[in-house]
């Protein structure tokens, strides 16, 4: 099976959408079945939760995090840590997620949190801003598997108008620039449109320099 790191010609973003750059199919099969064994390694050692918003009402996406930091949230409110709930270190991200960083990034930085959403049936993300990390001038990377997803943009302000497309399984997404705070959501997924996954579901691995 051919990995991703076996690449070696800086891929060209597809599409460009309000400055975000689309990488579509970037992935192919082989690779996201690879990926997708990396982070059930992740999952043993890092089981997926459902978290509490600071209004204290449970996610519909289940989370679970890799990398010197993960992001947590719970009454206190949304934040990164180096140690999950039990108190156990996060496991190391992947070296299929930092090969797809490196390969699409432009950043001198390398991820130090990866952070892995699992979205069932009618599992959603309302539109938000990534601004919980310390610098932004490097870029947030997003992993697409399994199910399609609704992609919502916004601009940088809260309000307007938005855009939306279908992300497929093995697309990737960049954030980054002017982008980089960008107000964006997954409105719904489209179920059954991949196999990738037994029973189906769609994982959103997003990668992020937090320190």
């Amino acid at each position: 099976m051919r990995k991703f790191h076996e690449q070696r010609v800086t891929p060209a973003p597809t599409m460009v959408l309000r400055g975000v750059q689309l990488f579509q199919g970037l992935l192919d099969r082989a690779q996201q079945e690879h990926l997708l064994e990396e982070i059930r390694g992740v999952v043993s050692h890092a089981p997926m939760r459902t978290l509490m918003t600071p209004q204290g009402r449970p996610m519909s996406v289940k989370m679970t995090s890799a990398g010197d930091f993960g992001w947590v949230s719970d009454a206190a409110g949304y934040r990164y840590e180096a140690t999950q709930k039990n108190g156990a270190t996060w496991p190391p991200i992947p070296l299929t997620m930092l090969n797809v960083w490196n390969s699409v990034s432009g950043s001198d930085r390398q991820p130090d949190s990866c952070l892995i959403n699992l979205y069932w049936e009618a599992a959603k993300m309302g539109l938000h801003q990534d601004k919980d990390e310390a610098d932004f001038r490097h870029p947030v990377v997003s992993i697409s598997l399994g199910d399609d997803g609704l992609f919502r943009l916004g601009s940088t302000t809260k309000g307007g108008k938005t855009e939306s497309i279908w992300l497929t399984s093995g697309d990737v997404v960049v954030m980054g620039g002017d982008a980089r705070l960008i107000y964006h959501g997954i409105d719904k997924t489209r179920k059954g449109s991949s196999r990738l996954l037994n029973g189906g579901g769609r994982l959103n691995v997003t990668l992020r320099v937090v320190r």
